[in-house]
């Protein structure tokens, strides 16, 4: 099976119910009285019984909500595996709820789907490996996207007023419907609160004492409400990577948006753009099998820092430094690769052309076009 987790409205049940042949929704009530009746009624009416020359693709939609659903999955996939196949989508949470006594366990691949990225949008096809030739993002294209963000509805209408309006609700119904209704967070009012803070504060490092002072809750209940916000996709945290080099911080993680088009800051919109990219990276190659890929920053108590590390198979690889301008070689990337011993150090530019050239080639620090870095990524 294919469970499908990834961000509100990011288009996990489009995409899934494109490639379905039998499509059950629990929010319909048909659908739910069919679930409910059990899985040879699923499989009867899916058409299980009859000879096919393929197996029948079904997608189960916001099945968490049932009570039972890993049990209903678990005799499902068990009885009829040869004839079908089965994808699981529709909860923002649903890589939170298979955890802990997961019954399905060596049932099922977790998938995780992100906003629209530069290879995406290029045309980029799937690869077997980490990286491919770059391929040009139309200008127009490009600007969109930095403008109105990867979530398709705002990215296809590319209206600053829609946007603002969807960005809003978005927020909203995370917040009062998904949090509210599945988790124990009470105090929904602050929790707003911790959000709003949290939107301006996209690439920062995260000082939960001094949240917890605004907020005016516990610091202990800010760490959980902001692991509340990760698990539901509305930012993510990137950790300090400290092994091999000498006098690293150690504690203080940086937080991301998980959708940079509402971010006012340039440099703030730039770094979070760069993030949403390379966690969109990291979690595909993973997904994809090409090794275990794990996202952190390098910052040492002499203010030397490099803004990101993608660390290959517990090693060191990748070192990004974002900038929006065509500023020089920063001095941190040499100092940075020489100590953890990454194979690329990249200065990533969003404003330099597109250069038609494998900025993997480089093993030196290096200045590369964002045009061209990232049509290289998923």
């Amino acid at each position: 099976m294919a469970l499908v987790a990834g961000p509100r409205q990011v288009g996990k049940t489009t995409t899934c119910r494109e490639l379905a042949d039998v499509y059950l929704d629990w929010d319909n009530e048909d659908h739910r009285e069919l679930i409910l009746a059990g899985p040879a009624a699923v499989a009867a009416r899916a058409g299980l019984e009859r000879l096919a020359d393929r197996p029948i693709r079904i997608v189960f939609d916001e099945l968490h909500k049932y009570r039972r659903w890993k049990q209903f999955l678990k005799g499902f996939f068990d009885t009829y595996e040869d004839r079908v196949r089965i994808m699981v989508t529709g909860s923002s949470r649903l890589d939170v709820y298979r955890r802990g006594g997961d019954s399905l366990m060596g049932r099922y691949f977790l998938y995780h789907m992100h906003p629209l990225s530069v290879a995406e949008l290029a045309g980029r096809p799937l690869s077997n490996t980490t990286h491919v030739a770059p391929v040009r993002l139309p200008e127009a294209e490009w600007q969109a996207l930095r403008v109105f963000g990867g979530h398709p509805e705002p990215l296809v209408k590319r209206s600053s007023r829609f946007s603002l309006r969807w960005r809003e609700l978005r927020t909203q119904q995370l917040l009062r419907e998904d949090i509210r209704d599945m988790t124990g967070v009470q105090d929904i009012d602050r929790l707003a609160v911790l959000a709003r803070l949290l939107a301006t504060r996209s690439s920062d490092q995260l000082i939960h004492s001094s949240l917890a002072k605004q907020v005016r809750v516990s610091e202990n209940t800010v760490r959980s409400w902001v692991a509340t916000l990760s698990s539901f996709h509305y930012g993510f945290l990137v950790r300090p990577w400290f092994r091999n080099v000498a006098k690293a911080l150690r504690k203080e993680p940086k937080w991301f948006l998980r959708d940079w088009s509402g971010i006012a800051d340039v440099g703030k919109r730039t770094e979070t753009f760069c993030a949403c990219h390379l966690l969109k990276a990291v979690e595909g190659w993973t997904d994809l099998g090409l090794g275990s890929f794990e996202l952190h920053y390098l910052r040492d108590t002499q203010k030397r820092e490099v803004d990101f590390l993608v660390v290959r198979d517990e090693e060191p690889w990748l070192l990004v430094e974002a900038k929006q301008g065509a500023a020089g070689l920063s001095p941190h990337l040499d100092h940075f690769q020489r100590q953890t011993r990454a194979e690329h150090a990249f200065q990533v530019s969003m404003d330099a052309d597109y250069v038609d050239t494998d900025c993997f080639s480089r093993t030196d620090p290096v200045v590369v076009p964002g045009r061209t870095f990232f049509a290289q990524l998923l």
